[in-house]
């Protein structure tokens, strides 16, 4: 019987033994293995500081210049520094990503968010809060900021959100519908507003690689990418007769709350601002259009001295578009009367009033109107305008003073009228 127990128990001691060293062996080789992968992040400890990440984050774009396709602009303006994080993840990104990471890196704090509110009164209801948002810009560290004119155009308050979190109430400087920009003014310290930096983007390409920030549905800052799909768009504006010119046509995704947000290149830089999109639906269908940065260098100065854009006025008030095998043009229906048209001797069509009988009976009085005494505009400058946005496009680019020769057909005749705009 002792033998037996003594059996089991040295059989029991033999297993432990076995297993543990069995354990210890496994263990070390599991150490091992996870100390050689090279994509597990390593901890940060408090005896290795911030600076040594930046040095080795200052090496590996050394050695890999050709990947880094961010360089640095000159510019006087500030630029937000990367964040530890993206230094420290900085090689394990491949090139593509470096560049995206990068950019939002620069350029989110240059994005605020924007909250309007406007009030109606309803029957039976009484005062209805209408909320708006939208995205915008930030112009100089005066706090101006520039956004689409839509987004706070009639709207009774407008509170402007950073990327700290603090919430800022806005005053509208100025607005141009015409290419439906606007700037707001806020107080707010310096040292939390960055300028962003404007690109030429009369230099743009078709298919060129894009960055959207904006917020969408209220979410702040969000980045989307795309290509340029195509240059110099038009699309209808919010004026009667004036369409958008000039616009970028990109496929990033912008939805509703994008409107004002920042177009980027590669490079980080402002291309446009964000202002519509093609959709049947109200959401992203890849169809969207940008104010291109060009405009709004050459708007916004004007709206901050003057609160608007003051464009030399010609003083017509309606045409009828006229397209006959023939004549293709704009009809004058009505000018003012102290007008630029009317001092240039433009001519409207002509009314006459005539008498006769109703019946035999009664004298009535009616108007004749005679089309054919009306001018038809055909051009301006040795520009064919056939559409009315194409004409009034023309003559925004003007300004008060400026004189224009339109080509004229009266009756027969095609005549050069010299016009002085008002």
């Amino acid at each position: 019987m002792k033998t037996k127990l003594s059996l089991c128990f040295a059989a029991l001691v033999g297993f432990a033994l076995t297993t543990a060293l069995l354990l210890s062996f496994f263990a070390e080789e599991n150490t091992t293995n996870a100390q050689t992968l090279p994509f597990l992040p390593r901890q940060r400890t408090e005896a290795e500081p911030t600076q040594r990440y930046a040095q080795k984050y200052a090496q590996n774009a050394a050695s890999s210049q050709r990947s880094v396709a961010i360089p640095e602009q000159p510019s006087s303006l500030p630029r937000p520094d990367e964040s530890p994080l993206f230094v420290e993840r900085y090689p394990e990104l491949i090139p593509e990503e470096r560049v995206s990471v990068a950019i939002y890196e620069r350029c989110n704090k240059s994005v605020v968010n924007i909250d309007t509110r406007t009030t109606h009164n309803v029957w039976f209801v009484g005062e209805v809060d209408e909320p708006g948002a939208g995205s915008g810009v930030v112009w100089d560290r005066e706090g101006h900021i520039v956004t689409n004119s839509h987004v706070v155009s009639n709207v009774d308050s407008v509170t402007v959100t950073l990327f700290t979190g603090e919430s800022y109430p806005a005053d509208v400087v100025g607005e141009d519908p015409i290419t439906d920009l606007a700037v707001l003014k806020i107080k707010a310290p310096e040292d939390v507003l960055f300028p962003t930096v404007f690109a030429d983007s009369a230099k743009l390409l078709v298919g060129q690689k894009v960055f959207a920030i904006g917020n969408p549905f209220g979410l702040e800052r969000t980045l989307t990418s795309g290509l340029i799909s195509s240059l110099n768009r038009s699309f209808p504006g919010r004026m009667q007769a004036r369409s958008i010119k000039g616009a970028i046509q990109i496929d990033a995704a912008i939805n509703p709350g994008n409107s004002g947000g920042a177009l980027l290149d590669s490079h980080g830089r402002l291309i446009g601002i964000n202002t519509a999109i093609a959709s049947q639906s109200g959401g992203s269908h890849g169809v969207g259009f940008a104010i291109p940065a060009n405009t709004v260098a050459r708007i916004v100065p004007q709206l901050l001295k003057n609160g608007k854009v003051i464009r030399g006025d010609i003083g017509i008030v309606r045409v009828r578009q006229i397209e006959t095998d023939s004549v293709q043009g704009l009809m004058l229906i009505a000018i003012e009367a102290d007008g630029a048209a009317a001092k240039a001797g433009l001519k409207t069509p002509l009314v006459k009033k005539e008498r006769g009988l109703l019946r035999g009976t009664f004298v009535v009085e009616r108007e004749v109107v005679d089309w054919e005494a009306a001018d038809v505009i055909l051009g301006v400058n040795g520009t064919q305008t056939k559409k009315a946005d194409t004409f009034t496009g023309i003559i925004d680019e003007h300004k008060p003073g400026d004189r224009i020769v339109l080509d004229v057909l009266r009756g027969k005749k095609r005549l050069q009228v010299p016009v002085v705009l008002k």
